[in-house]
């Protein structure tokens, strides 16, 4: 995967956890109102940055998790393989 399609990946990514998170969070802690409408654009606007901060740490940490764990399998037939 090249670099850039690595950062595309990111800020698609982030941009719909953020959405998703601040507007779920928002309807689960205020409910189903104008106030929680009203609050969702700036919750929004404070969570996509903060997300695709973490994920310039937590994609290449996950990636190298990953790796471990199933060089660590090697030789036993993975959950997917069966």
């Amino acid at each position: 995967m090249s670099k850039k399609s690595i950062f595309l990946t990111q800020v698609i990514m982030t941009f719909i956890m953020a959405a998703t998170m601040s507007g779920i969070l928002g309807l689960i802690f205020t409910g189903p109102s104008m106030q929680w409408l009203a609050s969702w654009p700036r919750q929004f606007i404070i969570a996509w940055p903060i997300a695709f901060a973490v994920t310039m740490v937590a994609w290449p940490a996950s990636m190298a998790l990953s790796s471990a764990i199933l060089k660590s399998r090697m030789g036993r037939p993975a959950a997917d393989d069966a």
